[in-house]
């Protein structure tokens, strides 16, 4: 099987995506001024647990996966976060993402603090009987600390509405009750809503369009994504249907570009008939790591963590980088970009599409009331552009970049609810 998306060569410091969120976090702490006791709590996951989950496999072996479940902070609401299933999980990488989430939430104005999950499996290689025990027995060994007044979890990394629907099943099995709200991004005939399953591309489009008239530039511009899921691959259906050219795709098989533009719902079309783009006939095939470097506008790392690093942010050409994904820029390889001038649309606001429609999900679970995809695009727009809007703002106060401004507005959200809930002692 071809490798998922190759990570670029990094230094030794590079390598450990809970040292990335906390190289962001200091400089937003000391700008803002924040106590040293507020600052650890704010690096401090609030609870990590992992948990053995064995599963009886088709063959009848019986295999033990590990899990992990972090919840960052409850300090503004309920914990919110996907789960992920891959090989590459780890408890430094969902520590990170549970933190992400929780300057994110704060930076959308989600009442959600943050969490993040994963189980490490290849769930490619695994059946759906296999999955579907993976999932009620993980279920069943993080269920102390979840539910959807404490943490309320949603598909990630190779999860899905069917990985959700399971999930949602045990949790209510368990209390004895229906529990929709217990996750989001479930079926829409089990409470999910309408329009989740696009959010995250549509919210990484709005960030695009209000990127681009920001900085003056007008007219079609270039787009090269990385990666063509529900992040890059509906992102990029957006763009090309508002009259950009996107010239570069890829999925984790292959990368693929042309200089004059893909026709992005035929790629889409390709990708869902063979489930890869190795084989899409009109394009030139390229290495993952060109897909990066490739001459455009607007760069969309929407893959995963560490894509853009000090090993190869020199050469990107980009003008705009907007990260449909979590963590892809590296804290070395910001300087590198600021220096050269790239606006750089952060991750805890460019994909929080995602996750304000979870919010929109829980809401009509909770008051058994269903809008129609119409209304939440409207609603996803006017969060997306104003904290846009919000970002920007931070930014140009305190005289900094998009990402420092967002971290900056995100961690005195969460600070000043620190303060006035105080500490229980």
């Amino acid at each position: 099987m071809a490798q998922a998306v190759a990570t670029p060569p990094t230094s030794s410091t590079e390598n450990n995506p809970y040292e990335q969120m906390l190289r962001r976090l200091r400089p937003a702490a000391e700008i803002l001024q924040l106590d040293e006791g507020t600052y650890r709590i704010l690096a401090t996951p609030a609870k990590e647990l992992t948990v053995a989950v064995p599963v009886r496999m088709d063959d009848g072996s019986l295999q033990v996966f590990t899990g992990y479940r972090v919840q960052h902070s409850t300090t503004r609401g309920p914990a919110k976060g996907g789960i992920r299933y891959d090989l590459n999980v780890s408890l430094d990488e969902v520590k990170a993402l549970a933190a992400w989430m929780t300057w994110k939430c704060a930076v959308v104005n989600v009442p959600f603090g943050g969490a993040k999950g994963g189980v490490i499996c290849d769930p490619r290689t695994m059946s759906q009987g296999e999955l579907e025990r993976l999932t009620r027995r993980y279920t069943a060994g993080i269920l102390d600390i979840i539910g959807p007044d404490r943490d309320i979890p949603a598909p990630d990394v190779n999860t899905n509405e069917q990985i959700m629907a399971w999930f949602m099943d045990t949790y209510s099995m368990h209390v004895r009750m229906p529990q929709p709200a217990v996750v989001t991004g479930k079926p829409i005939g089990l409470g999910g809503s309408r329009g989740r399953r696009t959010a995250t591309g549509l919210g990484v489009w709005f960030v695009v369009r209000e990127a681009l008239r920001y900085r003056k530039m007008e007219g079609p511009v270039r787009v090269v994504v990385q990666g063509s899921g529900n992040v890059g691959g509906i992102g990029a259906e957006f763009l090309h249907r508002n009259g950009h050219k996107v010239v570069g795709m890829s999925d984790v098989f292959a990368a693929i570009h042309n200089p004059k533009g893909l026709d992005v719902p035929k790629v889409l079309e390709h990708l869902g008939r063979t489930r890869s783009l190795e084989g899409y006939p009109d394009a030139e095939r390229i290495p993952h790591e060109r897909l990066l470097e490739l001459d455009c506008e607007v760069l969309i790392p929407a893959a995963v963590e560490n894509q853009i690093t000090s090993r190869n942010a020199d050469r990107i050409k980009a003008r705009v980088i907007v990260e449909g994904a979590n963590g892809p820029t590296t804290a070395e390889a910001d300087r590198i970009l600021e220096q050269k001038g790239v606006f750089v649309v952060p991750d805890i606001l460019a994909n929080a599409g995602g996750v304000t429609v979870s919010y929109f999900e829980w809401v009509q679970d909770r008051m058994a009331y269903f809008w129609e995809e119409e209304e939440v695009n409207q609603r996803l727009e006017r969060v997306m552009v104003r904290s846009f809007n919000d970002v920007v703002a931070t930014a140009e106060k305190f005289s900094t970049s998009p990402r420092l401004g967002a971290y900056l507005l995100g961690v005195e959200r969460v600070a000043y609810c620190l303060r006035m809930r105080g500490l229980y002692a």
